[in-house]
C-alpha cells in the first residue's frame, strides 16, 4: 500500500530547514493557535507571533496579515476583546480571551482530535 507523505506538496510554505507546512491545512486552526496564546494572559500581536514561532520551533511563521485578520474575526465573534495598553512606553493593542472564546477553544480542540484521527486513517492506513 502506498503511504502518503507527511506534508502536502501543493500550496505549501517553506518555513525553514526544508520543513513544509501547507497553508491550506494550518488555515483552519489559526484561531486555536491564537486563543491558546491568550489562555493565561493578554498579549499583543507581535508577542503572539513570536510565541507561535517559538512554540512551533520555526516550523510555522504566521504572517502579519493572517494574524490581524484572525484578531478581527475573533473579536467580531466575541471570542476575544481588545484594549489599549503600554509596554515600556510603547502603546499597544492587547487582546484577551473571553469566556465564549474559551468555550470555542475547547470545541476546536475536540474537533482537532477527531480530524486528526480521520486523516491518520488515510496516512497510516488506520488509527
Amino acid at each position: 500500500m502506498l503511504k502518503c507523505p507527511y506534508y502536502y506538496k501543493r500550496s505549501t510554505i517553506d518555513v525553514g530547514g526544508g520543513n513544509l507546512i501547507s497553508s491550506d491545512i494550518i488555515r483552519g486552526y489559526i484561531d486555536i493557535m491564537i486563543l491558546f496564546m491568550l489562555l493565561d494572559t493578554p498579549s499583543y500581536g507581535y508577542e503572539v507571533s513570536k510565541k507561535i514561532n517559538s512554540l512551533t520551533e520555526g516550523k510555522y511563521l504566521i504572517k502579519e496579515t493572517t494574524l490581524y485578520s484572525a484578531f478581527t474575526r475573533l473579536e467580531r465573534n466575541g471570542y476575544i476583546i481588545s484594549f489599549s495598553g503600554e509596554d515600556y512606553g510603547d502603546r499597544r493593542t492587547y487582546y484577551r480571551i473571553t469566556e465564549e472564546g474559551l468555550k470555542y477553544y475547547y470545541e476546536k480542540c475536540q474537533e482537532w482530535v477527531l480530524t486528526k484521527e480521520v486523516i491518520e486513517c488515510f496516512i497510516r492506513g488506520g488509527i
